[in-house]
C-alpha cells in the first residue's frame, strides 16, 4: 500500500569523490566502461519538492554558484520528476527548490545528486512507494552518477558507473579545493580519448590494494594508492594545467595525498584527521590556487528524506 501524499518533502543528498576511476576505451555508444570506487562525503545539497497545480516541474535554486544552475527542464531534478511521473501515469505538478552547497560542474556529482534527491522527494510527495530497485533503475536512466547519489556510503561502480556493489569503508577526512570555473565532463572524456588515441587502453578493473586500504580505514594506506587512481586526471590537467599547482599546494599544506575529483576541476585531498583538515584548508586558501575549500568526511548516507 502506498503512503499518503504530502504537501512538501525535503531530501538531503551527498556529494561524492571517486577514490578510483579506471576508464576503458570509448564504446560504440560513445560511453566508456568504468571501474570506479565512489565515496559519499558529508557535503550536501537539499531538494524540497512542493505540490503545485501546474502541468510540469518548476525549479528554483539558492546557495553558492546557484546562478550557474539551469532552472528549466534541462535540470536533472526536473527531469527526475518527469521520469517518475511518467512511470506513475500522473502529471509532474511539483516545484523543486534546490539549496545548493555542492560545487557546480566540479566533479562531485552535484547535478546527479539533485536528480536523485528530486526522484526520492517526488516519490514521497506523491505517495508512490516505488521499490528501491526501481528507483535505482530510474536513476540510471537519468545519468551514470545518479544511482550512487541515491545509495551513498561506499560502492564500486561498473558499466558506465551505474551498476553498484557496496564496499567496506572506514572513516576518512577530506579537504576539497573548489576551482575557478567549471569543467565539462564530456569535454574531459573527449580529451581522454585524444590522449589515449592509438594506445591499448586496458579493461578497467577495481584495484584490490585500494579496496583493502579503504576497508582498513588507514589513511596512510589509502594515500599510498590515491595519486595514481584517477584515469581522467591527465585529461583534466591537460585542459586545466593550473590544477597541478592546486594539487602541489594541498600536499605542501600537509595533505597525505591529492587527486582531481572525478572529471574535475575540484581537487580532493586526503588528510589524517579533522584537525589536519582545518590546517590544509587554510594552507590551500592562502596559496591562492583555488576559489574556496570544503572540509568533509566520508562515508556519508545517500539521499535521505528529512523529517
Amino acid at each position: 500500500m502506498s503512503a499518503a501524499p504530502r504537501t512538501a518533502v525535503t531530501v538531503r543528498v551527498p556529494a561524492k569523490v571517486n577514490v578510483q576511476l579506471a576508464v576503458g576505451a570509448a564504446r560504440p555508444d560513445g560511453f566508456h566502461d568504468l571501474a570506479t570506487v565512489f565515496l559519499a562525503v558529508s557535503l550536501h545539497d537539499e531538494v524540497t519538492a512542493t505540490a503545485t497545480t501546474g502541468d510540469g516541474p518548476t525549479v528554483s535554486c539558492e546557495g553558492p554558484d546557484s546562478d550557474q544552475v539551469p532552472l528549466d527542464r534541462t535540470n536533472l531534478a526536473a527531469r527526475a520528476a518527469e521520469v517518475l511521473a511518467a512511470r506513475a501515469g500522473i502529471t509532474p505538478a511539483v516545484h523543486l527548490h534546490i539549496a545548493k552547497n555542492i560545487p557546480v560542474a566540479g566533479g562531485m556529482a552535484g547535478g546527479s545528486a539533485d536528480g536523485a534527491a528530486a526522484l526520492l522527494a517526488c516519490d514521497a510527495l506523491w505517495g508512490l512507494g516505488t521499490p528501491r530497485e526501481e528507483l535505482l533503475a530510474l536513476c540510471a536512466e537519468l545519468g551514470s552518477d545518479v544511482p550512487f547519489s541515491l545509495l551513498g556510503g561506499a560502492a564500486l561502480g561498473t558499466g558506465r558507473g551505474e551498476l553498484l556493489t557496496p564496499v567496506a569503508a572506514g572513516v576518512f577526512h577530506w579537504v576539497f579545493a573548489v576551482a575557478h570555473g567549471g569543467l565539462s565532463t564530456p569535454a574531459v572524456f573527449r580529451e581522454f580519448d585524444r590522449l589515449t588515441e592509438g594506445t591499448d587502453v586496458p579493461v578497467p578493473q577495481a584495484s584490490p590494494e585500494l579496496l583493502a586500504a579503504l576497508a582498513s580505514g588507514d589513511p596512510d594506506a589509502l594515500a599510498a594508492v590515491l595519486p595514481r587512481s584517477n584515469g581522467l586526471q591527465a585529461a583534466a590537467l591537460s585542459l586545466r594545467p593550473e590544477l597541478a599547482q592546486t594539487l602541489a599546494a594541498g600536499v605542501a599544506a600537509g595533505a597525505l595525498a591529492g587527486l582531481v575529483s572525478g572529471s574535475g576541476p575540484t581537487t580532493a585531498f586526503l588528510v589524517r584527521d579533522a584537525e589536519a583538515a582545518v590546517k590544509v584548508a587554510a594552507g590551500l586558501e592562502a596559496s591562492g590556487t583555488c576559489r574556496a575549500t570544503r572540509v568533509t568526511a566520508s562515508p556519508a548516507a545517500g539521499a535521505t528524506v528529512l523529517a
